[in-house]
């Protein structure tokens, strides 16, 4: 891809000045105004600070990096994809360390790489052979993983820019993914809000659609609470909330059948360390969705805890179900933060959504979204010591 050559760095010098940012046409009344200041301002308990962490090529435009810091936590986000590019949290002893996957520079998220941080969609996960039928149309999406199309397709929503906009406590992403954006119907109006609250990271995801469309996003980070550049996360210890899996065909499709987790390898609601876990039931890894409860109102989904460190992320949803996926695909090929390579089970990703191909299995939970409605749903990413 050439445009990758023509990319200029821009490290991360300070924005001298900000004027307002613009906001997509029909977003304006949503979104707050733009915070037009450079300098760091402190809210009660967290800090918002903006700064350029790189230049699209062809003067495509500018990627800003937010930090949000509260006393327990700092989060670096950019404005491409949304993504989640540095995560710090204390261990045990007050020392801080980055926990989630990813690159120093802008042109690492340019390459070939598995959505580290990023948001996914307009539909996260697999829809099968990249086809629907809706109100009697049957719609192609790009093929882009095997024979399937996978979160969002060719250009989804984690290789756009959005437009920013700085709250007291956290930052709005917006943008509109028009009418047959990588194959989907209709007019989508997205936003995505990360707040801080002292340990606990907030993910907000709104959208409206001009036509019944899809919906399905979720944030790909993949976590190493030893620190990323670790090597494995076989010492970490999971439990997992969900009485029922989705198992999968050779392609990572769901079958249909929605199975129990009694008594299989997929049992996660008491913790088990991962490592003896694999070699237990001799599984190469976990890239399955577990069946949440189907309820929109806020519920415990996760927790992992790294014995070594002492460090604890519990995530908690309003989603029906989460991908557990163990980087079963990391090879050790990419070179991340600090030169630390990524191998196969080097960090863990917890995708809290609908779940894959829903758009094709009616008896799975809705995934359509109707005009004059709302997609409205949120992730607790809550981290503590232990």
């Amino acid at each position: 891809m050439l445009f990758l050559l023509l990319f200029k760095r821009g490290g991360e010098k300070p924005l001298k000045s900000l004027q307002e940012t613009s906001v997509a046409p029909g977003l304006a009344a949503e979104v707050p105004r733009a915070w037009n200041s450079s300098t760091p301002r402190a809210f009660p308990m967290v800090s918002v600070t903006r700064a350029v962490f790189g230049d699209l090529p062809l003067g495509a435009g500018t990627v800003e990096k937010f930090q949000l810091q509260s006393d327990l936590l700092k989060v670096d986000i950019i404005s491409w994809g949304c993504t989640i590019t540095a995560l710090e949290v204390k261990d045990r002893q007050g020392r801080a360390s980055d926990v989630v996957l990813g690159f120093a520079e802008l042109e690492g998220y340019f390459q070939k790489q598995p959505y580290f941080g990023a948001v996914v969609g307009r539909v996260a996960n697999r829809i099968a052979k990249g086809t629907f039928t809706l109100d009697g149309k049957e719609y192609k999406l790009p093929i882009n993983n095997g024979p399937n199309s996978l979160h969002g397709g060719v250009r989804g929503f984690d290789k756009v820019l959005w437009t920013p906009q700085v709250l007291s406590n956290g930052v709005q992403f917006s943008r509109v993914s028009p009418d047959g954006e990588e194959g989907y119907p209709g007019e989508l109006k997205v936003w995505v809000t990360y707040t801080l609250d002292g340990g606990e990271l907030v993910v907000n995801y709104r959208a409206q659609a001009s036509q019944t469309t899809p919906v399905n996003l979720t944030n790909h980070s993949y976590f190493n609470l030893a620190g990323q550049g670790s090597p494995n996360i076989y010492d970490h210890e999971v439990t997992i909330e969900a009485d029922a899996f989705l198992p999968v065909d050779e392609t990572l499709i769901p079958t249909g059948e929605v199975a129990p987790v009694q008594g299989t390898a997929f049992d996660l609601r008491k913790p088990v360390e991962l490592g003896k876990h694999l070699q237990e039931f001799h599984l190469g890894g976990f890239d399955h969705n577990f069946c949440l409860k189907r309820s929109k109102e806020k519920h415990f989904c996760a927790r992992v805890h790294h014995a070594g460190s002492g460090r604890v992320l519990e995530v908690y949803t309003t989603q029906p179900g989460v991908q557990f996926y163990t980087g079963n695909f990391l090879d050790g090929t990419l070179k991340g933060k600090s030169g630390a390579v990524y191998p196969k089970h080097s960090g863990f990703c917890l995708e809290t959504q609908n779940w894959p191909d829903a758009v094709n299995q009616p008896h799975f939970p809705p995934v359509l979204l109707r005009p004059g409605d709302e997609y409205d749903h949120t992730t607790w990413f809550k981290f503590s010591v232990a």
